[in-house]
């Protein structure tokens, strides 16, 4: 799931909707409209991921949108063999792009049932279908089964409970089982958020596991987001390739790669964001 501040001055939501998960101690699941903005709820003000109504298979918070930086890594050729993951579903942003613009084949894991519920009724998240799979289980168990091993070419990593207060998965462990679904190529972005001190500790958590020539991080968005990336094997990438592969992605898809160039980089090993 997703983790962004909200909008303080936005207008009250012009509608609500509600469902609850049943039989779990899971948060209750709802969504407000602002304007043309939808935004998914866990029963807090906090913004667990957004739709343009107008736009539902586009990448709409800034966050979200560095989630895809994995793509400056992929030589354009081979992308339509690859199998994109996302552990936690949020209002299905990732997945809808992955599988809607992209045109790979797409996981995502999701623990919470009513949160898929709610996207496939509020937020145009399309049905399974041969490149489509949707699986509501605990990412922690389900990435351990031996059908994952080495097949994920590309994972998003976006584990946020209702309060948004620090990953819900965020162990050196977990991490070193994230790293041994990835190909030989694969990398994997993770949406961190919040403190500091949080940050450091979840990155040194994920330098552990791929190791600190692995990492790039994005800056910090305004709102407190910070994406950070691990590569499977590590690599630097010329700056002329990578400019390259953003002048593509920008083309294809309409994401910001241009922009990300100058906000993102490897980490010192310090392991603190560039």
């Amino acid at each position: 799931m997703t983790a962004a501040s909200p909008d303080k001055s936005a207008k009250p939501p012009r509608a609500v909707a509600k469902a609850r998960a049943p039989k779990m101690d899971l948060p209750e699941v709802n969504f407000s409209d602002y304007g043309d903005v939808r935004a998914l709820h866990l029963g807090t003000p906090w913004i667990q991921g957004t739709m343009r109504m107008d736009q539902p298979y586009d990448i709409d918070l800034e966050y979200v949108q560095r989630m895809m930086a994995w793509l400056l890594f992929v030589q354009p050729e081979q992308l339509k063999r690859f199998h994109a993951m996302q552990l936690g579903l949020g209002a299905g942003s990732l997945t809808k792009f992955c599988r809607k613009k992209l045109r790979v084949t797409t996981t995502a894991i999701e623990l919470n049932p009513q949160v898929l519920h709610a996207c496939r009724g509020w937020f145009k998240l399309p049905a399974d279908d041969s490149k489509l799979r949707v699986i509501v289980a605990d990412a922690a168990q389900e990435i351990k089964a031996p059908q994952w091993a080495g097949v994920v070419d590309a994972l998003q990593v976006d584990l946020y409970d209702d309060q948004a207060a620090a990953p819900v998965l965020d162990s050196a462990d977990f991490y070193a089982d994230c790293r041994a679904l990835l190909s030989e190529e694969a990398c994997m972005t993770v949406n961190l958020f919040g403190r500091a001190s949080s940050f450091d500790h979840s990155v040194a958590k994920m330098a552990q596991a791929f190791g600190e020539d692995a990492m790039w991080s994005f800056k910090a968005t305004r709102e407190g987001n910070t994406v950070v990336l691990a590569q499977r094997k590590p690599s630097r990438p010329k700056r002329e390739v990578l400019a390259a592969r953003a002048d593509w992605i920008e083309s294809t898809w309409g994401l910001p790669a241009r922009k990300w160039l100058r906000v993102f980089k490897p980490m010192s090993l310090g392991l603190k964001a560039c």
